[in-house]
């Protein structure tokens, strides 16, 4: 299985994606923003950990089994590993938005009305996924993905958000 490219970031893009599209947050303050009933989706293994540590059980969760470029800790890895009920597999390399991965997210989101939790484990690179997760997210999903070091971001599923992608998607 082969992984063509969507989209690519050019140089120029990276600092502007190092901005957060959505309210950047503590963990705290995310905690504080989540309430029952609402529809999570999580990009990024730190985010759905700490989801998952207090309970939270994002719809679609997208993981690459890194944190920081950097491989997760056995206590990381075993938690998110047995997430999901079910578990999708697609190759994304780095600083790209495949088509697979493009597709994998809008059938997934197509298929939301049966409460299923997915977790898509991606071989390469998870981080660009924010951005058709946002673009393609239905009414009544919040999106949750991380920025190192700065915090999480909460992105609900306004098109605002979605016209501050496809501006982004523009560029690339």
């Amino acid at each position: 299985m082969g992984a063509s490219a969507k989209y690519t970031v050019p140089s120029s893009l990276r600092d502007l994606l190092k901005e957060p599209i959505g309210s950047l947050v503590s963990e705290t303050q995310l905690l504080e923003m989540i309430t029952d009933g609402s529809i999570i989706v999580s990009v990024g293994d730190h985010v759905t950990y700490t989801l998952l540590i207090h309970n939270i059980k994002p719809r679609l969760a997208i993981i690459d089994h890194r944190s920081k470029r950097k491989q997760n800790t056995i206590e990381i890895d075993e938690m998110l590993l047995a997430y999901g009920d079910t578990i999708e597999k697609v190759i994304n390399p780095p600083g790209i938005i495949t088509h697979e991965l493009w597709f994998l997210i809008e059938r997934i989101y197509k298929e939301f009305d049966n409460e299923s939790l997915v977790c898509i484990e991606v071989k390469g690179e998870e981080d660009l996924a924010a951005l058709p997760a946002i673009l393609l997210a239905p009414e009544n999903v919040t999106i949750i993905y991380g920025l190192p070091d700065r915090g999480v971001v909460v992105v609900p599923s306004t098109e605002e958000y979605k016209q501050k992608v496809k501006e982004i998607l523009a560029k690339m």
